[in-house]
């Protein structure tokens, strides 16, 4: 990055699991954290969001930190900088707001260190951070993300075709994810896990040819968590019996919740967000769709940015 330069890092947001998939599906969404960035002689992140506000300002700020980690790990030190940030992912509440931050900040640090790192660099240390493939994975690559990961690699597929609305239910209430995942079990029978693993496999290969209705059917025959976080997340069940009569094909909760996802075919998600609203009103509902694009960062001059500033006040 030479003196001068802005860096605009746009990383998406994402679901994970729907039902069945545990940790390995992940799928991008239409909302986005966006970093303005350039070099300077501190570190200091400016909110243009009010929910971002409670975050630090300084170098300790998580973006920042996931960043150093990574010009760390190529023998690089992160310089100064100064970024500007918007979100409209909401927070703690499983439409991945920490994966993308995670993905921002590698994106950041490729970007002022010139590390050149290729998609899978990114997707390796992403998902490290996370802890699995799937909400990083979507917010770096877009579209479906099926995934692995063991001590030695992750592997992904990354599909672009599928083509359906996402109403998300979300609540006002934050939803941890330690204390989600405290509530699913240590162990299972081998038995169990057949069982669970082929409702997954069924799910996918569902979706992937357009028989959303059996795909909506393994979403709620998941026995990964939604029978564990249930309890958790009050207005699952209510989602659940609503959805379908009002036009999804399947309802899921989103990752670790609390947010619940209607998936619908393509053109149904006004009609059924409508109709969730006026059922739930105390919920926010959004009408989604799904990125296809993941993480992208576009390079500008700051004398660019400035004019365009300009413009705007005049």
């Amino acid at each position: 990055m030479i003196e001068g330069e802005m860096f605009v890092i746009k990383v998406p947001g994402s679901t994970a699991n729907l039902g069945p998939g545990f940790d390995s599906i992940g799928l991008a969404l239409n909302l986005y954290l966006t970093l303005e960035a350039e070099k300077a002689d501190h570190f200091e992140m400016i909110p243009l969001s009010a929910p971002l506000n409670v975050y630090p300002a300084d170098k300790s700020n998580f973006i920042f930190q996931v960043a150093m980690e990574t010009a760390k790990k190529y023998g690089r030190e992160l310089p100064g900088c100064k970024a500007r940030i918007s979100s409209d992912i909401p927070l703690t509440r499983g439409l991945g707001s920490s994966a993308a931050a995670i993905v921002a900040g590698i994106e950041l640090a490729d970007a002022l260190c010139n590390l050149q790192l290729s998609q899978q660099d990114k997707l390796e240390i992403s998902s490290r951070m996370e802890g699995h493939p799937d909400n990083a994975g979507a917010s770096l690559l877009g579209g479906l993300v099926i995934g692995c990961q063991s001590e030695e690699e992750v592997n992904v597929q990354n599909i672009k075709k599928l083509d359906f609305d996402i109403v998300a239910v979300v609540p006002k209430e934050e939803l941890l994810t330690k204390e989600s995942r405290g509530v699913l079990p240590e162990e299972w029978s081998f038995k169990e896990a057949v069982q669970a693993g082929a409702v997954g496999n069924v799910m996918v290969a569902a979706l992937l040819t357009g028989n959303f209705a059996l795909a909506g059917k393994m979403m709620n025959a998941d026995l990964y968590h939604h029978p564990y976080r249930k309890k958790m997340v009050p207005h699952l069940e209510t989602v659940v019996k609503l959805g379908p009569s009002l036009g999804a094909f399947g309802v899921a909760l989103s990752g670790a919740g609390p947010a619940v996802l209607c998936l619908a075919e393509s053109g149904m998600g006004q009609p059924i967000a409508f109709r969730l609203q006026k059922a739930l009103p105390d919920m926010d509902i959004l009408c989604l769709q799904i990125d296809q694009e993941g993480s992208s960062v576009l390079k500008k001059s700051l004398a660019e940015e400035q004019e365009h500033e300009l413009d705007h006040i005049f």
